[in-house]
């Protein structure tokens, strides 16, 4: 009975692995170029994504989810991130930031309430934790929440909010307390719309440019006690968990990345003749592939045991770690090895390495550096 049980699931997740990875090569893969160059955020791709159900595949289908776990996940986020690193970003922050979030510390009317518009895509989520001041010491936070009748009055300016722009709901962690305290932050929704709330500068990026990237400013903007995530002063902790998902997805990125540059390294080696030959039959450029499939294997390892651990409801704060900080770094690898490969053709725009290589080094910065995950990893051994 468990392994009929086992060889469903198998078979299940090939049917959802098979149905993402025709569309993002029929959806995604003949605009990302264009998309790259005009940093354009594909909001209807996104619009379309919900129809297929990718939009919340761990939110259950009580709320309109997919229903999905961790393993799921991982192979979605897989899937898109080989065609197009921006794209993958966008879909992991909306469903493992924004509306993870709300899933995980939304009471039933706010779940109820957000979530159906979420999973669907009739809503592009968001989710403002950095400020300009404050990347790693989120603690330092400027943005003030101040109580006011059935009100908060929020103030300041977050940093780096994927779909900020965009972004139709957000959760932004504000200070409703001292400054310094994890009990003096808490978390807010806010919509867009709300008097007070505005986004402010694009930035321009490296990579992952189909994915937008942008400041937000609170100006006495008035958000309804009623949108409190949880219990004022548990914002960070909130964040924190969320942060562990992020990490999973943030691997799960990376890995896919780095197999799409791999994948394309591997072609490239087998057409690209030199001295009457294939290159791939060369020792130095076989012992690169020979490499990458090696650490991309390891990588994918420590992801899918994070992700194991997450569907069983253990601890992940470790693994989430390894797995994220290794992932993130295989990729940067990678990719640079595939530019490589490629030669001078691997430096030009006409071909889709360089890509590979300016998309994967935010996988080490963005949702907590490499050296942070070393931290949290360090913290973890030696408990």
């Amino acid at each position: 009975m468990q392994l009929h049980s086992e060889k469903q699931e198998d078979e299940n997740r090939q049917l959802v692995r098979d149905m993402v990875r025709e569309f993002a090569e029929k959806n995604i893969r003949p605009h990302v170029m264009e998309w790259d160059e005009a940093q354009h955020f594909p909001v209807e791709t996104f619009k379309a994504m919900g129809q297929l159900g990718i939009m919340g595949l761990l939110v259950p289908e009580t709320y309109g989810g997919a229903g999905l776990g961790y393993q799921e996940y991982v192979d979605v986020i897989v899937e898109i991130a080989r065609v197009c690193g921006g794209v993958g970003l966008s879909l992991a922050a909306h469903n493992s930031l924004c509306t993870g979030h709300i899933l995980a510390f939304g009471n039933e009317e706010q779940k109820r309430s957000w979530l159906p518009r979420l999973t669907g895509a009739e809503w592009i989520g968001a989710w403002a934790l950095t400020e300009a001041g404050t990347g790693s010491d989120a603690l330092g936070m400027a943005t003030t929440a101040v109580s006011d009748g059935d009100c908060y009055v929020v103030n300041g300016t977050k940093n780096w909010i994927t779909h900020g722009q965009s972004g139709d709901i957000v959760v932004v962690m504000v200070r409703t307390g001292e400054k310094g305290r994890s009990q003096g932050v808490s978390a807010l929704v806010v919509n867009k719309g709300t008097p007070g709330f505005v986004s402010g500068k694009k930035e321009n990026k490296l990579g992952m440019r189909a994915s937008e990237t942008t400041e937000l400013i609170f100006d006495n903007c008035r958000v309804p006690k009623a949108n409190l995530l949880g219990r004022e002063g548990e914002g960070f902790k909130q964040a924190m968990q969320v942060l562990e998902g992020g990490r999973i997805s943030i691997a799960a990125l990376a890995l896919g990345i780095a197999k799409g540059a791999h994948e394309a390294a591997v072609r490239y080696a087998k057409e690209r003749h030199q001295f009457g030959q294939p290159i791939a039959n060369f020792q130095g450029i076989s012992f690169k592939l020979a490499d990458m499939a090696t650490e991309i294997e390891a990588a994918e390892l420590l992801t899918r045991q994070a992700a194991d651990r997450k569907n069983r409801g253990v601890s992940v704060i470790k693994q989430a770690a390894m797995a994220k900080y290794y992932a993130s770094e295989v990729a940067v690898k990678c990719a640079t090895e595939a530019v490589q490969v490629f030669g001078g053709y691997g430096y030009t725009k006409d071909f889709p390495v360089e890509k590979y290589y300016r998309d994967a080094k935010l996988c080490t910065i963005g949702e907590g550096t490499s050296e942070i995950q070393k931290l949290v990893i360090a913290r973890e051994i030696l408990k």
